[in-house]
């Protein structure tokens, strides 16, 4: 489903550079080891395809069935421009679907030949540190991937590093540095990689992951156009905006991960269902990020809230810096919180579908996420000087309930055609 980015910056897993012209990037002590140099190149066929995704704000709600009757919802029905993104999105997730349906068909163990030297201990070696960065930055989402099998597990890891060295380019201690020709750079390095020709270990780990799964190259290009936006944006106007940039920035780790984490073969439900429902979860765990980190943000010039509804609720940015709590601001902030659980509820149908030993980190992930939305509650809204999270001991509570989830089978059920917003 998801893999949960947590904005966490440390010394250790920093930007270091990204020179012009060699594309070179150094990521500290986390980052680094005698493979971090170019690997010879050799040509390749490319495995890319590109994807989408359906329902309301593409992926609450429906299950898609005709691509031609696509529900738009809320302002997008007077919101052409929201239209476009959402219709964006929902093809991304349909294209990614067909990937991996592809593939169910041919039963082929397709794995195209890596321009780096493919040796275990080199592969071994990528991984364990892949690894290492998973245990030391999610660690509970760690835990819950060891009930996967070796190469699942493995896979998810690479996955997760890849995003976490693309998150760190703009929200890392050198983020000021990066610019968009750096962003750049960084997309054909994701193409080269993609192509088996991976510039260190750790691309290597990734290229050897989508060499072995129906991993589609757009949804990590998509994820490098949200890390475009936060360098040129820092208001949103309304919740059309916010769900794209929302699904560039997390959405896109649900898609990159359902075709690692795998479909239950017992599952009745529609491929391009599980995968809205890896969205939603990415969206949730976005919209509560934002809703978490209201006064980190607006110290920093940043706004991740709808400007709209901001002035619906009487309510201006003079009230965001200003950080104070009151009556207008708690009702602001219900209607924010009831939306972000509205997504997390959609992720909840997808996850019992996944395959049975990938369901415990989904599902742990989920749980705790949603916690942090009670937390805010717990705290009074007050999200500008006080930080919600949620403690050890109500994480370590929450893991063997995540498991007995984890242990129930997709059962058959029919999805309603139309949800409630």
């Amino acid at each position: 489903m998801a893999i949960t980015l947590h904005r966490v910056t440390s010394p250790a897993v920093g930007f270091s550079e990204l020179r012009d012209g060699d594309v070179h990037r150094t990521f500290g002590r986390i980052f680094t080891s005698k493979y971090d140099r170019k690997i010879p190149r050799r040509k390749r066929g490319s495995n890319s395809c590109s994807l989408h995704a359906d329902s309301k704000y593409a992926c609450v709600g429906i299950e898609p069935a005709n691509t031609a009757n696509f529900p738009i919802l809320s302002s997008l029905v007077a919101n052409p421009a929201g239209e476009v993104a959402v219709k964006k999105v929902y093809d991304v997730v349909l294209k990614q679907a067909a990937l991996v349906k592809r593939q169910l068909r041919s039963n082929a163990d397709v794995k195209p030949d890596l321009a780096f030297p493919r040796t275990d201990s080199l592969l071994k070696e990528a991984y364990d540190r892949c690894r290492e960065v998973c245990e030391e930055y999610a660690k509970t989402f760690y835990l819950g991937t060891l009930l996967m099998t070796p190469e699942r597990r493995r896979a998810i890891w690479a996955i997760y590093v890849w995003c976490r060295r693309t998150d760190e380019l703009v929200d890392g201690p050198n983020a000021s540095h990066i610019t968009p020709s750096a962003l750049d750079r960084w997309e054909k390095r994701l193409e080269d990689l993609f192509a088996g020709r991976p510039y260190d270990m750790l691309d290597a780990a990734l290229s050897d992951t989508v060499s072995k799964f129906p991993v589609d190259i757009q949804p990590f290009k998509d994820m490098i156009e949200g890390m475009r936006m936060d360098l040129k944006k820092s208001r949103y106007e309304n919740f059309d905006e916010l769900y794209l940039y929302c699904y560039y920035v997390a959405g896109t780790v649900g898609l990159m991960s359902v075709p690692v984490m795998g479909i239950a073969p017992e599952s009745k439900a529609t491929t391009e269902s599980v995968y809205n429902s890896a969205l939603a979860l990415g969206i949730a765990n976005q919209l509560t990020n934002i809703l978490r980190d209201v006064g980190e943000d607006a110290r920093r010039g940043r706004i991740y809230l709808p400007q709209d509804e901001l002035a619906q609720a009487g309510l201006s940015e003079e009230d965001i810096f200003r950080g104070k709590v009151t009556g207008k601001w708690r009702n602001f902030m219900k209607s924010q919180i009831k939306r972000a659980r509205m997504f997390f509820q959609e992720a909840e149908k997808g996850v019992t579908e996944l395959s049975q030993a990938s369901r415990w980190p989904v599902w742990a992930s989920l749980l705790l996420y949603r916690q942090i939305l009670d937390e805010i509650e717990a705290n009074d809204y007050d999200n500008f000087a006080k930080r919600a999270y949620v403690s050890k001991a109500k994480k370590l509570l929450a893991l063997p309930v995540a498991y007995g989830r984890s242990l129930i089978s997709p059962t058959p059920r029919k999805q309603s055609r139309h949800a409630k917003v």
